[in-house]
């Protein structure tokens, strides 16, 4: 496997060596495993129409574009005051 350089802001490398560190594995390991176990956009999506799709296999809930942008808006308004307090 060849290597990658990556420039980033030294707080940053700094910030994931050490959270590399603290689980015991090198900086390159680290952020190896976290390319690993990150979706990309594509792969989001396709994760929410499948879901979509099994919700409405399974109890025909089918929201809206709109029902799914209010359902969006609420829980960002209650994920706001949780963060605040």
């Amino acid at each position: 496997m060849s290597d990658a350089n990556v420039r980033i802001p030294e707080e940053a490398k700094d910030r994931l060596a050490a959270i590399a560190a603290a689980e015991g594995l090198s900086l390159r390991a680290y952020l190896a495993r976290l390319a690993e176990t990150m979706l990309t956009p594509a792969e989001r999506a396709e994760r929410v129409e499948k879901a979509l799709a099994a919700l409405k296999e399974w109890n025909g809930y089918a929201p809206t574009p709109a029902e799914q942008d209010d359902l969006d808006s609420e829980l960002d308004r209650r994920l706001a005051q949780v963060t605040s307090r």
